[in-house]
Formats: C-alpha cells, sequence, structure tokens
C-alpha cells in the first residue's frame, strides 16, 4: 500500500512539473529588472582593471642570462646576490625545476642589451652566463596625462 501510494505521488508530481515546463516553453519575452547600482560596479571594476595592469606592467617576448644552472641551493643563492650586489638595475629570477636551481637575471628588449650584460657578467660567473629567449615583464610608459594627474 505504501508503494502504491509513492507511485501515486511521484507521477502525479512529475506530470505537474511538465505541465509548468510546456508553459515556460510558450512564453515569447522575458523581463529582466535590473540594479542601475550592477552598471556602476562593472565600470568601477573595469578602471581597477586597468590602472593594475598600468602600475605592473606587462610581457613579451624578449631576452635573460641564465646566470646559473646548479643543484645546490646555496650556491645558487649566492650567485643572486652578487648579480644584486654588482648589478642592482637589473631584476634577478631563481626558479627550481627538480634537480635544478636556475637563476636568471635582466629583462632585455633586445638581444644587443643582454649581450653587452653578458660581456661584464663573464668574469664575475666563470662557469659561463648564457642569453636565453624568455617572456620578459616590461614597465609600463607613463601617460602625459597620468603625470598631470599627480
Amino acid at each position: 500500500m505504501k508503494y502504491f501510494l509513492w507511485l501515486v505521488l511521484v507521477l502525479a508530481g512529475t506530470t505537474g512539473f511538465a505541465q509548468n515546463d510546456s508553459a515556460f516553453r510558450t512564453a515569447s519575452s522575458v523581463i529582466v529588472h535590473k540594479d542601475s547600482r550592477i552598471d556602476l560596479l562593472v565600470k568601477k571594476q573595469t578602471s581597477i582593471n586597468v590602472a593594475s595592469k598600468k602600475m605592473y606592467g606587462s610581457t613579451m617576448r624578449g631576452y635573460r642570462l641564465l646566470v646559473m644552472n646548479t643543484s645546490k641551493r646555496d650556491e645558487a643563492i649566492a650567485a643572486k646576490t652578487k648579480v644584486y650586489t654588482y648589478f642592482p638595475e637589473l631584476k634577478a629570477y631563481l626558479a627550481y625545476q627538480s634537480p635544478f636551481f636556475r637563476l636568471k637575471a635582466g629583462n632585455f628588449k633586445t638581444r644587443d642589451e643582454a649581450v653587452r650584460y653578458q660581456q661584464q657578467m663573464k668574469s664575475m660567473f666563470p662557469k659561463g652566463v648564457f642569453i636565453v629567449n624568455d617572456v620578459i615583464e616590461v614597465k609600463p610608459v607613463k601617460d602625459d596625462n597620468e603625470e598631470q594627474d599627480q
């Protein structure tokens, strides 16, 4: 008896859904009531995204110097310190890819820029300094409008 009653309720419920579903299919238009504050939030988020991209710069294909490729962490950290000491204008990137620590330095747009620094670093790193293709960070150029605002 319980099974029969349960079956009747289930079948009655599914036919009701089918009727409601067909009512939704015949509707030809939808009315959307949107809060006007949503547009303001979208504009604000867009301006935040533009400002953060300008502040942090962007990336492009370029060159970096591979200063060291070693399995010894201490040696890699010492080389990074040496790069920052003698070349404070260069940014050093220490990455670990098991089992090696790779130290790269600089963000060079052209190979000629990288060659100049390579010549200077050769005496400090006797194992060799190599120019490698990489995705580099590019500092954004300030607009005239931004300088006037500040």
